[in-house]
């Protein structure tokens, strides 16, 4: 099948190959410990605790493409036709790069990619929660200088239950001001509250993992008739605790409830899942079929901040798997 896959942290998708080869001094066993979350943790604040595992080993201009490639390759294995990866500029700063270096570095190596794998691919970059309000404006106005490149996005990632929203207004406003697309996460570490809060304060068209919708009918009821995108990512939602088991994930609930969704891994190598894993446990928890499967990936696509030839090229070819496979 082909896959759509939106919610991707370049910086969380490390592949052993590519740590052992970044630093050779990391055995499996180390990388299983210290890289893999539990399949659940504490909180998502426990969680986060493995991010700088990764993004500690890109911090050069080498180890960001290296990285890219080797993320593209999961892709590949994955039959992901399209992704969108994003990532913290402001994180890959402690060997003397520029934030402008690091973005134009992992714009150049998905340029690259994409065309060695025929994968379509765009780029999101992350304020995240902590950062002050001057942090989440640089990462914003880097969004606006790349325009026209594979970047395509702004985001707010980390602990939202740890760090209001309140720095970050400004940063949101210059974006839809300038009219660059944005998502959010949101409706994770918190409940509903927070997804109506990012609504209001940062008007995304999309929201990252936004699970938590499912405790308020009538943010449910917005999502539908407004058609915000959510892009789900089940597994990771139970180890952050967003839920206490797969099965009581509330994909399915929302999916039926005519909700915009999407499947994504998050963080492939925190979670240690394949989106090939993820659909054997929607198909495993909630019975879904290839139906089901290709809705959420067209679903992905129609939300995806693509351009509209590559949009309907991959649509077509959706199309075309689902006929073949009728």
């Amino acid at each position: 099948m082909p896959k759509v896959e939106l919610h991707l942290h370049l910086d969380c998708s490390l592949s052993y190959a590519a740590v052992a080869r970044l630093d050779p001094s990391i055995s499996r066993q180390q990388y299983e410990a210290e890289f893999i979350a539990p399949p659940q943790c504490a909180s998502l604040a426990d969680f986060l605790t493995r991010a700088p595992r990764g993004f500690q080993l890109m911090q050069s201009r080498d180890a960001l493409r290296l990285v890219t490639e080797d993320v593209f390759e999961q892709l590949g294995a994955d039959h992901v036709v399209y992704a969108e990866l994003r990532f913290a500029p402001l994180l890959h700063l402690a060997e003397g790069l520029t934030p402008e270096n690091v973005v134009e570095t992992v714009d150049r190596a998905t340029e690259d990619c994409i065309a060695a794998t025929g994968i379509e691919a765009r780029l999101i970059l992350c304020t995240l929660r902590h950062y002050g309000e001057q942090q989440s404006l640089e990462t914003a106005q880097l969004v606006e200088r790349f325009r026209g490149s594979r970047v395509v996005a702004l985001d707010i990632a980390g602990d939202e239950a740890g760090f209001p929203i309140d720095a970050h207004i400004a940063a949101f406003r210059y974006a839809a001001d300038q009219g660059l697309s944005r998502t959010a996460h949101a409706g994770e570490a918190r409940g509903a509250e927070s997804v109506w809060e990012t609504l209001r304060a940062f008007a995304p068209r999309r929201i990252g993992h936004g699970v938590r919708s499912i405790e308020d009918p009538s943010l449910v009821e917005h999502l539908r008739r407004e058609r915000v995108h959510l892009e789900v990512c089940p597994s990771s939602n139970v180890q952050t605790r967003a839920c206490r088991k797969y099965a009581e994930h509330a994909i399915d609930r929302l999916f039926r409830a005519g909700v915009s969704v999407g499947i994504n891994t998050d963080a492939r190598t925190i979670t240690n899942i394949t989106l090939e894993e993820e659909y054997a446990r929607l198909r495993e928890h909630f019975a879904w079929s290839d139906k089901e499967l290709l809705a959420c990936n067209r679903e992905a696509l129609r939300a995806a901040f693509v351009e509209e030839p590559v949009r309907a090229r991959l649509l077509s070819a959706m199309e075309a798997f689902e006929q073949a496979a009728q």
